[in-house]
């Protein structure tokens, strides 16, 4: 009686804690385009590398992944890390395609890139990565990727560059970058242009570890139309049309200004009835802004 208590506890044990990433492939809506698996930074654990492979749907022995760490100021480590974690679930047929100018965007290369089934972008600064990857063939090809049935998979930089608008990290009133956002400020949070796999949403990353509601509360008074995102660490969505499933440890707070109250004094932001919700892992959401049941 002891041993059949005693495995009990452990069978729930294993699958409650292992919810975030064992959730059933079936809810998962089916989709015309591929799939965006967006982490929030910080460890990922092996599950999650697992998972991603599940999402993707991947034949081991004919798809392939590519790396595109252009992100980061050591990109071969990035990719190296990256491969490392795939390898360790069965999964090595991934490539590095450190691509820093038009010239190294070949038409082979691109389309590889096209054709990849899993395509992983790591962290670093994703103002660096959009600078190289912005406007050019590389960024289409990714697109295609995308519109053809690939995975997009990218954490921290690699999460934020995946929206159409995105937060750079840089306030433009105060130079020194000390990662704290302080204020609530007109005019403060940078937001340029990302890749756009994503519309109608803004992604902030290592979001409960390294408390950034003040920023994602600025961007959200400033930019109404636009759900805002924010990840925490090892922890994801993942993206299939318009539905955000949860996956991971940790937790997702997902803010709009849905009624587009804005008002502003000495360069201080006011909103009322902005709308609020934290999602746990395995909970899902619309990415509709029309809709109000996210």
């Amino acid at each position: 009686m002891k041993w059949f208590i005693y495995f009990g506890l452990i069978f729930l044990f294993v699958f409650k804690g292992t919810d975030g990433f064992t959730q059933s492939q079936a809810g998962i809506a089916q989709t015309k385009n591929g799939k965006l698996y967006i982490i929030g930074g910080g460890k990922r654990p092996a599950a999650m590398i697992q998972d991603i492979i599940e999402v993707a749907g991947i034949d081991k022995q004919k798809d392939y992944g590519i790396v595109l760490p252009m992100s980061s100021s050591e990109p071969d480590t990035a990719y190296y890390y990256a491969w490392r974690s795939f390898k360790n679930q069965g999964f090595d047929r991934i490539v590095n395609f450190n691509l820093r100018q038009d010239s190294d965007m070949t038409a082979s290369r691109l389309d590889s890139v096209r054709n990849a089934a899993i395509i992983y972008l790591p962290g670093g600064d994703q103002t660096k990565f959009m600078e190289i990857v912005g406007n050019s063939p590389l960024h289409q090809a990714i697109l295609d990727a995308y519109h053809n049935g690939a995975t997009i998979a990218g954490t921290s930089a690699g999460a934020a560059v995946q929206s159409k608008k995105m937060i750079t990290g840089n306030e433009l009133k105060y130079e020194k970058y000390t990662g704290e956002y302080r204020t609530i400020e007109a005019n403060n949070i940078e937001i340029t242009e990302g890749l756009g796999l994503i519309e109608h949403a803004i992604i902030d990353q290592h979001f409960v570890k390294r408390m950034r509601m003040n920023r994602l509360m600025a961007a959200a008074i400033e930019n109404p139309d636009e759900l805002l995102i924010g990840i925490d660490e090892s922890t994801a969505i993942l993206v299939a049309d318009n539905r955000a499933y949860v996956r991971g440890l940790s937790q997702v707070v997902v803010l709009q200004n849905s009624h587009k109250d804005k008002r502003e004094k000495n360069g201080l932001l006011g909103a009322q009835n902005m709308t609020l919700s934290i999602y746990l892992p395995g909970d899902e959401f619309v990415l509709d802004t029309k809709r109000m049941d996210y």
